[in-house]
């Protein structure tokens, strides 16, 4: 698998296999994603907004030229919305071969997870289902909420958001 999370969850992982995921805050929550799947972090910038999108877009950025919607992973996963602050960020991702930005509370750190420390994902971890969900790992004392990014928009809701651009 050569230490992406990239396989199905199905899949027996050798035990040497170590992930490199970016860590992340919404709330209290940790989550963290597959660090191949992430063009770059940037600081909060001016989002338009974007009439008849889902309620979970907060509109668009324009990013070197690229126009990338911008989705507040908060109202995705059922968060309560708040003000965005200094710490506030968007990580952009890549979908099917498009750029996405994800807004969260606070980019922690980037970690390494030994597969044998991943666990699959229970039906319910904090706020969101587990269809969004590719495992928890433990680090420590920590528990990390693995993120599969294909999986937060359908190709449905990708579509629709396509359409609203």
């Amino acid at each position: 698998m050569n230490g992406n999370l990239s396989g199905t969850k199905n899949e027996v992982l050798a035990d040497d296999t170590v992930f490199q995921v970016v860590g992340f805050k919404l709330e209290d929550e940790e989550f963290v994603i597959d660090i191949l799947k992430v063009q770059e972090i940037i600081k909060m910038i001016d989002i338009t907004p974007l009439p008849n999108a889902p309620h979970y877009v907060n509109g668009v950025i324009n990013l070197r030229g690229k126009v990338i919607p911008v989705i507040s992973l908060r109202k995705r996963f059922g968060f309560e919305d708040r003000v965005n602050d200094n710490l506030t960020r968007i990580i952009v991702v890549e979908i099917d071969k498009k750029l996405v930005g994800f807004i969260v509370d606070k980019v922690t750190e980037v970690l390494r997870i030994p597969a044998s420390s991943i666990e699959p994902p229970p039906p319910l971890v904090s706020k969101i289902g587990s269809e969004y969900l590719k495992g928890v790992g433990k680090i420590g004392d920590r528990l990390l909420i693995i993120l599969e990014v294909e999986k937060i928009l359908s190709t449905d809701e990708q579509k629709e958001i396509n359409n609203s651009l």
